[in-house]
């Protein structure tokens, strides 16, 4: 029987990443620098967007759907007042995307308030709900970010005596207590009003950085433009998102780590012992901005290995070579530079045209597209084009984009991949199909190839894909003269990374019941 490409997905092409995080502590305009730094991650999530933020008496929230700029202006940011805040930008994996399930979640008690910003995805959050919920507990969301605030309460509870508020130390064993009952990949900040707390899984699949605004030495009364008299402290997903609030890196959390801050400095806690490395390596394919650095590796010099690696692998005779915007550009310029063929801009994109285009039946997508992307016909037209993307998952925008190519008169389209066949859902907090909606489960290159209308087509390999990223590795570690210093911890299944996507070997046990985008929602229903 022929393969067909899936119509059953209304989602887009790629895979989304499920959010990003950003939290500051000691700084007078905290809520502001957090409304930069949500800007800076808006690329993670793009269905709400939502800040929390201590006015010196609680924790407070706002949220709302849509784009950072949908929900809120400056306008109104500067009536948030208040020296730390946490914000959170959202694809929805575990949980609807409906107003009830934007972050940050907010939960409030006697002991205080907390607000929770989470990235990832827990593999046995539907067990631990229904767990709690025998002994109790009312959830007011499908969020697995509830799981832990639940957790977190209980834990609290045995500490404080006669309702009195938690200590930051108290905070954090709490949260600590909470975390260690928990599997899969994630990055948690917390803010509470003793101060701010962040989380990684004990494996490092999802990212979590450490930023510190310097004090500024020019600014009135010995007080910085970036925090009180000690400098504020940051964490982000990204390094992009410190230079929008005029930090810099400091150092990554480490997988298992618990950081809690408070004006007095950054207290560090390893809740689990940490596993292998295994950061997800689809951030430096596709999730992360290109001027974001990932375990010391810059993202763009990663992309251009992968382009590199993959001229290598698949030369071709053709006259230029382009990529698709934003995210393939990087690999594009490095497969033109190792293959001597001049890189042209053959695709434009309408950076006006949101999410709200791609819509679920195959026309309005084949539109979304159209408004989204456009051929330059000087460009391509009677010209062998080399078509350079970082990825193809359901096999619909690639066939599209190849069809613009054609239609502007490209003489030869030769698609070029800088990843390899994506065959296996992701559980740590990716929005992917099921095995069935992933092309390459079901068809091989050729198949693909004829389906998407390419004159040839080539994955990169596996193994070309981990020598890109760790040789942006050794160029970022020769940089700062440590040549001896190792670049992750060498497990020889996957080296470092997360590659479950493409071998199928999860690095985190998955529990059946949980397997799925919305096996919470599901639960909801069923119980209704």
């Amino acid at each position: 029987m022929p393969y067909r490409l899936s119509r059953l997905a209304p989602r887009s092409e790629r895979p989304k990443e499920e959010c990003g995080v950003f939290g500051i502590l000691a700084h007078p305009e905290a809520v502001r620098l957090t409304y930069f730094g949500l800007y800076a991650l808006q690329h993670r999530g793009q269905e709400s967007a939502g800040i929390a933020w201590n006015d010196g008496h609680a924790v407070r929230v706002e949220k709302g759907m849509g784009l950072v700029s949908d929900v809120f202006s400056e306008d109104q940011v500067t009536t948030m007042h208040g020296s730390s805040a946490i914000g959170h930008v959202r694809y929805s994996t575990t949980g609807s995307s409906s107003l009830a399930n934007a972050s940050p979640l907010l939960v409030r008690s006697r002991r205080g308030s907390l607000a929770i910003a989470h990235n990832g995805n827990l593999t046995n959050a539907l067990r631990l709900r229904r767990e709690l919920e025998d002994e109790g507990t009312i959830f007011q969301t499908s969020l697995d970010t509830e799981v832990v605030a639940h957790l977190i309460a209980r834990h609290s509870a045995r500490q404080a005596h006669g309702g009195s508020a938690l200590s930051l130390p108290q905070l954090a064993d709490a949260v600590a207590g909470a975390l260690r009952q928990v599997q899969g990949g994630y990055a948690f900040v917390f803010l509470g009003e003793q101060g701010l707390i962040g989380a990684r899984d004990p494996y490092g699949i999802r990212p979590l950085s450490l930023g510190w605004a310097p004090r500024d030495s020019r600014s009135e009364g010995g007080y910085n433009m970036v925090g009180g008299p000690h400098g504020a402290w940051v964490l982000a997903s990204e390094s992009c998102a410190f230079d929008a609030a005029g930090a810099t890196f400091v150092r990554d959390v480490a997988p298992g780590e618990l950081v809690a801050i408070d004006r007095n400095g950054v207290f560090s806690l390893q809740v689990e012992q940490a596993g292998p490395s295994s950061l997800c390596i689809f951030e430096y394919v596709y999730f992360a901005r290109p001027d974001s650095n990932m375990q010391g590796a810059n993202v763009h010099v990663a992309r251009k290995n992968l382009g590199r690696l993959l001229a290598r692998e698949a030369p071709v005779e053709a006259d230029l070579v382009t990529g698709v915007p934003d995210s393939s550009l990087s690999a594009a310029a490095g497969y033109a530079e190792e293959a001597g063929i001049p890189y042209e801009m053959g695709l434009i994109k309408n950076r006006y045209i949101g999410r709200t285009f791609i819509q679920p039946d195959p026309g309005s997508r084949r539109l979304g597209v159209r408004l989204k992307l456009n051929a330059l016909r000087q460009v391509v037209e009677g010209r062998r084009v080399v078509l350079v993307d970082d990825s193809l998952v359901r096999g619909n925008t690639s066939r599209h984009i190849v069809g613009l190519l054609r239609e502007a008169g490209a003489k030869e389209v030769h698609l070029r991949i800088s990843s390899p066949p994506y065959r296996h859902p992701c559980y740590y907090g990716i929005d992917t199909s099921a095995p069935s909606e992933l092309l390459a489960t079901r068809a091989g290159v050729e198949s693909i190839r004829d389906m998407v209308g390419a004159d040839s087509l080539h994955f990169l390999s596996l193994e070309g894909m981990l020598q890109a990223v760790e040789e942006a590795h050794r160029e970022a570690i020769g940089a700062a003269g440590e040549k001896d210093r190792p670049v992750a911890s060498a497990d020889p299944l996957h080296r470092g990374y997360c590659l479950a996507c493409f071998t199928g070997r999860y690095p985190v046990p998955l529990e059946q019941a949980n397997q799925g985008k919305y096996s919470l929602e599901r639960y909801e229903e069923e119980r209704v």
